[in-house]
């Protein structure tokens, strides 16, 4: 194609370590090498964005640079047999937005083997809903599964609730017969979560023991962290015998003070949740189960719809734990 112009969320650092945010004008030839070439529907907002966004340097490590972890949209250019001009795709992790171009530009440039086929049941749309939060989410429930936890075996806690990760596991495991507890510190989203199919709502309070004691009672059956830190701690030390926990996020901290009780005494498993670079197979099955098993009927009620402009604002909430459910980008014209 000629070298087309397009629109991209830009971060600049103008001082060391002084960074700024804006829409700015680049062309395709600005993109970086790789057989696909995607004119980008949709894109999300996730928090590893708004580390990016603000200079992160363990997320980005060169400036200027578009964020966005997540992508979908048609093809435009193929140097690769398996995609074809017009097929409708999803690109999301790896290094898409990190320190490669992302999602947050009307244009991406990657690999081949980072594209995911859209599958069949999922629009453009719905998949972004979704995107890497609720791929980690479901990622996180397929592993649950996969050490035996089935919904008889009693209570499942989702920590972090109200969050992208959070509340698409809170209506996920709702849909596949689970009793999901929802721990939140957004006590006043409680109806929220209760129409995604949580059967208790607990304040994050309530999630963190602080006594210091080695074992608590057991009442989970599995849990799902997205937090980490001393609600992580506490939910290991109640899981019961032969429970699983799955640990996914670090927005609490990335300290875990514990000890092997819970794990030589209950047979306690943690089992952590690597969305960027699991295989492509395994990727393609999860993909396969969002869009039909585990396809949400309440995706709209999950739902913020912003524009580029409106990513500034939405980056703060993110980073003030203030953001609600899924924020989904639209770049479509």
């Amino acid at each position: 194609m000629s070298d087309k112009t397009f629109k991209a969320y830009v971060v600049e650092e103008t001082e060391k370590n002084v960074f700024v945010r804006n829409i700015k004008s680049k062309t395709v030839s600005d993109l970086p090498q790789g057989e696909v070439l995607v004119k980008v529907h949709y894109s999300s907002l996730n928090y590893k964005d708004a580390l990016s966004a603000t200079g992160n340097r363990g997320v980005t490590k060169n400036f200027p640079h578009t964020p966005g972890v997540d992508a979908c949209g048609v093809v435009e250019e193929s140097g690769d047999d398996r995609f074809s001009v017009g097929e409708e795709v999803i690109v999301h992790a790896y290094d898409l937005g990190c320190n490669t171009s992302g999602g947050f530009g009307e244009y991406i440039r990657v690999p081949a083997d980072w594209v995911v086929r859209l599958p069949q049941g999922l629009s453009l749309r719905e998949s972004m809903v979704y995107g890497t939060a609720g791929y980690t989410a479901a990622y996180s429930v397929l592993r649950l599964q996969e050490f035996g936890v089935n919904p008889d075996m009693g209570e499942i806690l989702v920590t972090g609730a109200t969050g992208g990760v959070g509340s698409v596991a809170v209506g996920i495991l709702a849909k596949a017969g689970y009793q999901v507890v929802a721990s939140t510190g957004k006590t006043d989203q409680e109806q929220f979560l209760l129409n995604l199919g949580a059967k208790e709502v607990i304040s994050r309070e309530d999630s963190k023991d602080e006594s210091g004691r080695p074992l608590l009672k057991g009442r989970w059956a599995g849990v799902i962290d997205t937090v980490g830190g001393e609600i992580l701690a506490t939910a290991i030390k109640s899981t019961k015998k032969l429970g699983v926990v799955t640990c996914c996020g670090n927005v609490a901290s990335a300290e875990l003070p514990i000890n092997v009780y819970p794990f030589i005494l209950r047979g306690v498993s943690l089992v952590g949740i690597d969305s960027q670079d699991c295989p492509m197979k395994l990727r393609q099955q999860i993909w396969g189960r969002i869009s039909s098993e585990w396809k949400l009927d309440q995706l709209e009620q999950l739902t913020t719809e912003i524009t580029l402009s409106e990513l500034d604002s939405n980056i703060e909430l993110i980073l003030q734990g203030k953001q609600k459910g899924r924020v989904l980008v639209s770049l479509a014209e």
